[in-house]
Order: structure tokens, then C-alpha cells, then sequence
């Protein structure tokens, strides 16, 4: 059975820093594409960073040079380092995984970055 349990948020200031991560388990996760998305309460959801096997990486450009995606593969997390948080970050994230046309999400972390 596929699962992945986000851990990680909480509260930030502006300009700190927030390492979310992402707890796989049930499939072969080095080989697996990965991404972190996120949702403002009553918005669609976004892409944040995706991340392939080969690790090739994407980002939505709001967060490009601030956020990176990284997956340790041996002890299956998916990581999400937020730095320079800012106010418009403040959203439930949520991880990724998809496998084969099958995409599985995880239940989500609260991010607020406020002063």
C-alpha cells in the first residue's frame, strides 16, 4: 500500500528557513517522479518542485532560487527546503508520488510564515 506522510510545517518567520519532508513507503521510491505541491484555502492546487528519477528538477517560478526538492533514497523522504520564506508560502503542502498513470498524495502540512 502506497503512503506518504508529510511532516515538517509549522510557523516561520519572514526570510527563515522550513525543511518539509515526505515519508514514502509501499513502492519503489528511487525510481518513483515526485513532487511537492501546495493549496490556498479555496485555490487550485499547485505545482511547487518536481523531482524524477534521474533528478532532473522543476520549480514554479515563484520559488525558484528559494526552495529546493531532494529525495534521500535510502531512507525514502522527500525533502522540501524552504528558504527566505515569504508570507504568500503560508499554505498546506502536500507531496507526490506518481506511478505509472496512478498519482498518490499524502494528507498535507500546514506552512505560515508570519512575524
Amino acid at each position: 500500500q502506497v503512503q506518504l506522510v508529510e511532516s515538517g510545517g509549522g510557523l516561520v518567520q519572514p526570510g527563515g528557513s522550513l525543511r518539509l519532508s515526505c515519508a514514502a513507503s509501499g513502492f519503489n521510491f528511487p525510481t518513483a517522479a515526485m513532487a511537492w505541491h501546495r493549496q490556498a484555502p479555496g485555490k487550485e492546487r499547485e505545482m511547487v518542485a518536481t523531482l524524477t528519477a534521474a533528478g532532473n528538477t522543476v520549480y514554479v517560478d515563484s520559488v525558484k532560487g528559494r526552495f529546493t526538492i531532494s529525495r534521500d533514497r535510502s531512507g525514502k523522504i522527500l525533502y522540501l527546503q524552504m528558504n527566505n520564506v515569504k508570507q504568500e508560502d503560508t499554505v498546506d503542502y502536500y507531496c507526490n508520488a506518481r506511478l505509472g498513470s496512478n498519482v498518490h498524495w499524502g494528507q498535507g502540512t500546514q506552512v505560515t510564515v508570519s512575524s
